[in-house]
């Protein structure tokens, strides 16, 4: 079972700028936002002739291009989904004009499915998932923060309950950081895995740790 981490966030959190120390030798990122990266000459290290990213926001290729990783291509240790709500919001657009029930299942399931076959892959894989964050009044009139979905289904389903490790990425006084707990978010890590509520905005260094903490070999390379 792979390694599954979901990095939730408003835009400009620093979500995207977190994978900057992953080594692209044993990266892959699939960029479903087709927004580019966001660290300076990062065309250098990642881009289709490298064969470590991909432009889609389709469903069926991002789930033919984790089957593939799966599969065939061994030194890949990280795999990057940047947005889950990119494929969302695709597949929506795509389907605006059908009124039925059965294109509300649909995207549940082009989200859930993603996600479900993730935690399939390798054991030595790590699946890294972002995700535009919301922050709403509960019944309570208490603002609480979670992954943002689109449509009713996938508010049922609970995307959370798929990862043992959600973190919430912040600008805390002018620092970028990933919060990995709060009472008043669905922010969450495996017990005893962190000390502190706020860790840096790095993945290359949170992949470390779980690594560590389940017991898989670490990463070489530039990962650390």
């Amino acid at each position: 079972m792979a390694n599954l981490i979901c990095v939730m966030g408003e835009s400009g959190s620093g979500k995207t700028t977190s994978l900057r120390n992953l080594d692209p030798k044993s990266t892959y990122i699939i960029d479903c936002d087709k927004k580019g990266l966001s660290w300076r000459n990062w065309g250098e290290s990642y881009g289709g002739d490298k064969k470590n990213y991909s432009v889609t926001d389709d469903q069926q290729k991002v789930m033919a291009l984790l089957k593939s990783i799966n599969a065939n291509a061994p030194h890949i240790k990280t795999v990057v989904i940047d947005t889950i709500n990119g494929i969302m919001v695709a597949d929506e657009n795509r389907r605006k004009d059908e009124k039925n029930y059965d294109k509300w299942s649909d995207l549940a399931w082009a989200v859930y499915g993603i996600i479900d076959y993730a935690l399939t892959m390798r054991p030595d894989i790590t699946v890294v998932f972002m995700a535009h964050a919301q922050t709403e009044r509960d019944d309570s009139g208490v603002l609480f923060t979670r992954i943002k979905t689109s449509g009713k289904k996938l508010d049922k389903i609970c995307l959370e309950s798929k990862f043992t490790t959600v973190l919430n990425s912040k600008c805390v006084n002018g620092e970028y950081v990933f919060e990995t707990r709060n009472e008043l978010s669905t922010a969450k890590t495996p017990i005893d895995s962190f000390k502190d509520q706020f860790v840096p905005n790095d993945i290359a260094s949170v992949d470390a740790v779980l690594r560590e903490y389940w017991g898989l070999p670490p990463l070489g390379g530039d990962a650390k």
